[in-house]
């Protein structure tokens, strides 16, 4: 698939589409070496009907930073001023968010993590990249280093990946872009 063709099927797609029809479209697109990750993305869903559609979305996530193989800060979200800082995403409750995850969108969850977003930030990184074979395809993948979560990359474009979130006990991978941020 050219990198035009994808990049329309994006544009046609971004209010959503079915989890097999996200899945065939993967399987269509070349994977993403670890090195071609470097540098700020900013991200948006690209809906599923996935149980967690809407949820970065509603706590306004800004995208990943990559400085190297090893420094990842996978959830970046703004600050007071706007300007996207790391969170650490381990204290994220996975249970609640699998069985509940409307709860986790509700106004007073959204205000709870505004409220403890601060406390969140940090500097470390909490995810590492490597190369891994997802679905017979060489790429990068993104690992949480105290979450079940792998985040597998896709190139779209030459800034643009889709993004798959495969999380130990959700049945289809949640679906994500990520656009190179510039400057």
């Amino acid at each position: 698939m050219s990198a035009e063709d994808a990049v329309c099927w994006v544009e046609r797609h971004r209010g959503g589409a079915a989890p097999a029809d996200v899945l065939a479209f993967a399987d269509r697109l070349p994977g993403v070496a670890v090195e071609e990750m470097t540098g700020r993305w900013r991200g948006a869903e690209l809906p599923t009907g996935s149980r967690l559609d809407g949820l970065l979305t509603a706590h306004r996530w800004w995208g990943k930073e990559v400085v190297d193989p090893d420094t990842v800060h996978p959830l970046l979200f703004p600050d007071r001023a706007g300007r996207p800082r790391p969170i650490d995403p381990a204290p994220a409750p996975l249970a609640l968010l699998r069985r509940a995850p409307g709860l986790a969108r509700s106004a007073p969850a959204r205000l709870a993590f505004r409220a403890a977003r601060p406390l969140l930030t940090t500097r470390r990184p909490t995810a590492r990249l490597r190369p891994v074979v997802h679905r017979g395809v060489p790429t990068a993948a993104l690992v949480y280093d105290r979450l079940p979560v792998v985040d597998v990359f896709r190139r779209v474009g030459p800034d643009l990946l889709l993004g798959l979130m495969d999380m130990r006990g959700l049945p289809d991978p949640f679906a994500f872009l990520l656009q190179r941020a510039r400057g």
